[in-house]
């Protein structure tokens, strides 16, 4: 990529202030394949400045205006749509099929849905004699991770701009170029100079410098929960907004009644997507403990149906982690989960026999896992799977709300009643009964540790508006 060693501010590509430079990995090789330039202070700066610049004409410019950038950032997205799946399976690790129809694909999905919320968004109403004002928060900062990197690139950027607001795109810097050909898309569609601005850079240094800089008005954050907490703490003296969506822990509630068969073998798949790599994955499979062990065949049988391989082989469904770190963190987990007793139905520790290199880890399942157990507790970010028994719907229930998280949850039944009902009980941010189909204008975030704020459809347009009453603007 020619614009790799630069970044983009003020509507052009300029050269950064440091002569620092990132490799970046091929996870699937663990070998580098293209190198990007990182970020300081200086470059912050900049960026920010550009965007502060840009923020009083393009607030106020119409609803209709912005909708047509939009629709021109999708025809152009929709240009680029197969170098960006390219690059997201070279950086990511994600199987070519994944990687186009899913981690691409869902970056077309949020530009559609946001179009769609625009046309009955109400940006005024009245109420009584006051009137409410919609209006744009100001200059924000987006850092976002790697795990699905495009997705939440869009999900941000797109109804940052559907508001009015001026932004600084810091993205994962492992997985950093999806989103330089995201910026050459935002220039193609016309974005205004200064409305859109990227700069790569780590979270300590470029991270740390747009949480705290006191011309940003708000940092809408994704990523661990440990570095959401410093975003925060960052943030704090100059009292600007901040959006959070953190890790998770989903509990997976499989009641008696529902077709095992299909429950398990769909909470293993959906649990082992993009590599265990999801903040939403169902981690946490919880089974009438009558049922556990013909749940533990079925999914013993579902975790050998995955191929793990190089990510442009058709036949792979899952690639490898995305790092050597990752990887590492999550034998670490593995190796606690065989010392905590709990029982190692599949996988385990190390490499898969036929893949000598690669960030690839074994599909893994732990069986018997009690409620107190790390494996159970922790966010391990990798193909893990724990299944764990309950004695009636209560204390499944109960141990479902056991987490310092509360990002996503499941329930399976062939009683839309009964998991209607028990959806009702948790404490999660999103539930989802027999795995539905992706729905883009869901609200997406979490409740406790998970975070704060949501995202998606208008749900994400509301979180970059400022709401102001005039009142007595009718007598």
């Amino acid at each position: 990529m020619h614009n790799a060693l630069k970044f983009y501010i003020d509507g052009g590509w300029v050269e950064p202030h440091s002569s620092s430079r990132m490799p970046v990995i091929n996870p699937a090789t663990e070998q580098p394949f293209s190198e990007i330039a990182l970020g300081n202070q200086a470059d912050v700066d900049a960026a920010v400045s550009a965007a502060k610049r840009a923020f009083p004409a393009f607030a106020q410019t119409s609803v209709a205006q912005r909708k047509a950038l939009i629709e021109q950032i999708l025809a152009s997205f929709m240009k680029r749509y197969d170098e960006i799946a390219e690059a997201i399976m070279l950086e990511v690790g994600a199987p070519k099929s994944l990687a186009h129809d899913w981690q691409a694909g869902i970056g077309k999905r949020h530009l559609q849905e946001l179009l769609r919320s625009l046309d009955s968004f109400a940006f005024q109403k009245m109420r009584g004699s006051t009137l409410i004002n919609f209006e744009p928060v100001g200059v924000v900062a987006l850092i976002t991770p790697w795990n699905w990197p495009i997705n939440q690139i869009v999900c941000k950027v797109a109804p940052a701009l559907a508001a009015g607001c001026t932004m600084v795109l810091k993205p994962s810097e492992i997985a950093p170029l999806n989103a330089l050909l995201f910026a050459e898309v935002m220039h193609e569609a016309g974005v205004p100079a200064g409305v859109f601005n990227l700069l790569n850079g780590d979270g300590p240094t470029v991270g740390a410098a747009l949480a705290g800089h006191p011309d940003v008005d708000m940092v809408s954050f994704t990523g661990s929960t440990r570095a959401g907490v410093e975003v925060a703490r960052l943030a704090a003296p100059t009292v600007k907004r901040v959006h959070q969506e953190l890790g998770g822990k989903s509990a997976n509630i499989l009641l008696d009644d529902a077709d095992l068969e299909s429950a398990v073998t769909a909470g293993v798949n959906s649990c082992f997507g993009n590599s265990g790599q999801s903040c939403n994955a169902p981690t946490r499979m919880l089974v009438p403990a009558a049922l556990h062990d013909q749940a533990v065949d079925i999914a013993r049988r579902a975790a050998s149906a995955c191929r793990l391989g190089p990510p442009e082989d058709p036949q792979t469904t899952m690639g490898p982690v995305i790092s050597e770190r990752q990887y590492q963190a999550i034998q670490r987990m593995i190796a606690i989960g065989i010392e905590e007793g709990a029982q190692l139905v599949c996988g385990g520790l190390g490499r898969p026999a036929h893949l000598d290199q690669g960030y690839y880890v074994q599909p893994t399942i732990f069986a018997g896992v009690a409620p107190h157990m790390a494996i159970s507790r922790d966010e391990i970010f990798g193909p893990v799977l724990c299944i764990q028994p309950y004695a009636d719907e209560q204390q499944a229930v109960a141990m479902a709300n056991d987490s310092v998280f509360g990002l996503a949850a499941y329930v399976q039944s062939a009683s839309l009643e009964r998991a209607r009902a028990i959806a009702f009980q948790l404490r999660a941010g999103s539930v989802s009964i027999n795995h539905p189909a992706w729905d883009a204008g869901a609200p997406f975030g979490g409740y406790k540790q998970s975070g704060n704020g949501r995202e998606y459809a208008e749900w994400g347009l509301e979180a970059f508006l400022e709401v102001k009453g005039i009142i007595g603007y009718q007598p």
